[in-house]
């Protein structure tokens, strides 16, 4: 059995949420507010797992584990719809082990099978793992929580093993764990078809196949691996798919795999939910936004808190910036070797890191509860990813703050993000960080003070940035799109502060450089300075002499 993470309570995500219903197929609906009514064993799980459900701090079933876990222990295909923190993790594994149980009470009834004791005793063959349940997850930190929970669940149960197949892991190690033979694989798409490919892993006995947050593996490319696992597996088998959103593309994969499932839609109410207090802050520059980050954290009520970034180079910079200035901070993104991943999240749990300084992809399937605020630094692409954001945050009940700092040029994105939680979000402004300029009207033109508005025509520009030149820049200086103030015209394509190029830093980066001069990733001074840090894991902040 393998864990990497004491347990977590499950948690209701309290935050602004829209999900929309397609009107193609009938869905059953259930509100996800505190959950009521029925109890974990009148769903019809046994007593050993409710015990484990108890010492793990587990009451009542959530609204979305009250319609799941029923139908999955039906035999039911399911599609289910259900936002981060509702409870899906147990809504798919408790009944998968519930079978297991089942399926262990009818095998002590049979007699066993005497060993012939002149069988060949040659050469072992090469273990291949056979599990009987695939739950595969978009990211190694998603990958590993399950893992846990899976374990947590089974605690109680004999012979029950779970294993974790992510990239970034030995492989060696990863040979080693597949010849227990697990029941439970919990895997990343790219890595299982490796070993697939290599014989190491056997589906055709496979009961049960889950897919955990379906909608982010299509985001992330990942439609053709799970094809080819889903290919590998006996036609026989239950599907179980969860996604936070139900869109065309989960609607096609749904025909393609699932048979005459049961829909489940987990609806959130949507107004403002008293939980999560969203604040938005406007800013002028990176270095306003910096200081301002640096007041909130040190602000009384934060216990820890996510900082979410844009790009993994920002998630460094703005870590080791934090670090010199005083924080027990650390850094978290895709491109860090999964022993330092492993640490900072390790770190993070045992409340030596008090800032996670993250990217989306990587601070998916989190789930602290000491997290009491949330930053969006720099905001999502995507509206749905800021309700995957701020639910890192009050969850279990408690109470959480979410704080996007927002440069004008970013009003876009709110827009976006309003509608999709069909609130505004209320603006804040503190004495001493208030923005030199007043918000835009109606975002570059029309509508009203500090709400995204249409056009570049009328109203006052916070900048005086020309048209962009692609990509209109992120640009903090000025470039030559929709900078933040007039210091250049020199920087084009998301330049920097001044002369910036190709996502520069504040003064003549290139590619991404740091604060001066800085070349490819370079660093606060030169080259292999400030954000080009080797980041092994958490880093204690620095001492002042």
């Amino acid at each position: 059995m393998t864990s990497s993470f004491t347990a977590s309570p499950l948690d209701n995500l309290a935050a602004t949420i829209g999900i929309p219903s397609s009107a193609d197929t009938p869905a059953t609906e259930a509100p996800a507010d505190k959950p009521t009514g029925p109890s974990f064993e009148s769903l019809g799980l046994c007593a050993d797992i409710v015990s484990a459900l108890t010492a793990a701090g587990y009451q009542n079933p959530t609204p979305v584990q009250q319609r799941a876990i029923p139908a999955a222990l039906a035999g039911r295909d399911l599609l289910v719809s259900s936002p981060t923190g509702s409870g899906k993790t147990a809504a798919f594994m408790l009944p998968a082990i519930e079978k297991f149980s089942q399926l262990q009470k009818q095998e002590a009834q049979q007699p066993r099978e005497p060993r012939d004791p002149n069988a060949a005793r040659g050469r072992r063959p090469q273990p291949v793992a056979r599990p009987r349940l695939l739950v595969l997850t978009p990211t190694r930190e998603l990958a590993m929580q399950v893992s846990t929970a899976a374990t947590t669940y089974g605690k109680h149960l004999r012979r029950l093993r779970t294993v974790s197949i992510l990239g970034g892991v030995a492989y060696g190690q990863q040979l080693m764990l597949l010849a227990k033979n697990p029941e439970i694989l919990v895997a990343t798409p790219g890595r299982l078809i490796d070993h697939l490919e290599r014989g190491r892993i056997d589906l055709s006995n496979l009961d049960m196949l889950v897919l955990d947050e379906a909608d982010r593996m299509l985001d992330m490319g990942f439609i053709e691996d799970i094809e080819r696992i889903v290919d590998a597996t006996p036609a026989t088998r239950q599907t179980l798919l969860f996604s936070a959103t139900i869109d065309s593309k989960i609607t096609s994969l749904t025909g393609r795999l699932l048979k005459d499932p049961e829909r489940i839609e987990i609806v959130q109410k949507l107004e403002a939910s008293g939980n999560i207090a969203q604040t938005v802050h406007y800013v002028d520059d990176r270095d306003h936004k910096d200081r301002l980050l640096d007041h909130l954290l040190r602000g009384e009520g934060l216990d820890q808190a996510i900082v979410f970034t844009a790009t993994k180079s920002d998630a460094d910079l703005i870590a080791n910036r934090l670090a010199d200035a005083g924080f027990e901070s650390a850094a978290l993104h895709g491109d860090l070797p999964q022993g330092a991943r492993n640490r900072t999240i390790r770190a993070l749990r045992e409340r030596r890191v008090r800032v996670l300084v993250a990217t989306d992809v990587a601070a998916r399937g989190i789930d602290i509860p000491g997290i009491t605020h949330v930053f969006n630094y720099d905001l999502p692409k995507f509206a749905e990813d800021y309700v995957h954001r701020i639910g890192r945050t009050g969850r279990a009940g408690r109470s959480g703050t979410a704080v996007s700092l927002v440069h004008h040029a970013e009003m876009g994105a709110l827009k976006r993000i309003e509608r999709f939680v069909r609130n505004p979000l209320p603006v804040n402004v503190i004495a001493g960080f208030e923005p030199r300029r007043a918000p835009p009207k109606g975002g570059f033109g029309g509508g009203g003070r500090g709400r995204p508005g249409g056009g570049n025509g009328g109203g006052r520009r916070f900048g005086s940035g020309g048209g962009g030149n692609s990509g209109s820049g992120r640009g903090y200086g000025a470039g030559n799109a929709s900078g933040y103030g007039n210091k250049s015209n020199a920087g084009a394509r998301e330049g920097g502060y001044r002369s910036g190029n190709s996502e520069g830093g504040y003064r003549g980066g290139n590619s991404e450089g740091g604060y001066r001069g800085g070349n490819r990733e370079g660093g606060f001074g030169q080259r292999d300075g400030y954000s080009a840090r080797r980041n092994d894991g958490p880093r204690a902040p620095r001492r002042s002499s």
